[in-house]
């Protein structure tokens, strides 16, 4: 079992190096699939040795391998697709850093909202000229609904620690309404503030305490995608 187990986990690992490089428009697509190729392969070889002795822990790594490929490689593509989907629409709005689209390494997606373009100031009211930029993301939203969607408000360090909690409470569910009122699934969506308690940069300068004024979107894909 020992011997299978190494076998595996080699495999698991090849197949996981097999990814390529940081140009690929479709590397977390891969990287999905080669994780999950590298966990089902070991898997396999768990299951495949409790059942034959004799060569079934080789057999169960490689088509764990194949398995897990496929799992992982069904939400990386899932998310690509909608990445795509969201920079194309989003084209102009990230020229004009009013919005930023990040892929992380768990395939979740993360955008990022100016609260100096979305809100009046010291508001929880959307501007009259986000609500474009929101509908777009509520379409895209709704086309791919195989995900829940986790709204998290941030405030610079100005104003009392409650008055911030409490704003970017609102800011965020400010959000979630009106994706809500665009068809978004209300079950599919968390709205939460964390205030000023985790600032991107300095709040000793107006362009740091700008970058720390946001709302986040993080898009988390389901686990089953195939």
């Amino acid at each position: 079992m020992k011997r299978m187990m190494i076998v595996a986990t080699a495999l698991g690992l090849t197949l996981a190096g097999c990814v390529s490089g940081p140009d690929d428009p479709n590397q977390k697509t891969k990287q999905g699939a080669a994780g999950g190729a590298a966990i089902g392969a070991i898997a396999g070889a768990v299951i495949g040795h409790q059942s034959d002795h004799s060569g079934g822990a080789l057999r169960g790594a490689l088509i764990g391998a194949a398995a897990g490929g496929a799992l992982g490689a069904g939400a990386g593509m899932y998310m690509d697709k909608q990445q795509a989907e969201f920079n194309r629409a989003l084209e102009e709005e990230r020229r004009t850093n009013q919005i930023e689209i990040e892929r992380l390494q768990n395939e979740n997606l993360k955008i990022t909202m100016n609260s100096e373009i979305s809100f009046a100031y010291n508001s929880a009211q959307l501007t009259p000229a986000f609500h474009d930029t929101l509908g777009k993301v509520a379409d895209i939203l709704n086309r791919y609904p195989r995900s829940s969607i986790k709204i998290t408000g941030h405030t610079d360090s100005r104003g009392s620690v409650e008055y911030n909690q409490q704003l970017s409470l609102q800011r965020a569910q400010a959000v979630g309404y009106y994706l809500s009122d665009r068809g978004v699934d209300s079950r599919r969506v968390i709205a939460e503030g964390r205030g000023e308690s985790q600032p991107r940069a300095t709040n000793d300068t107006e362009a740091g305490r700008q970058l720390n004024r946001r709302v986040e979107m993080l898009i988390i894909p389901d686990k089953d995608i195939q």
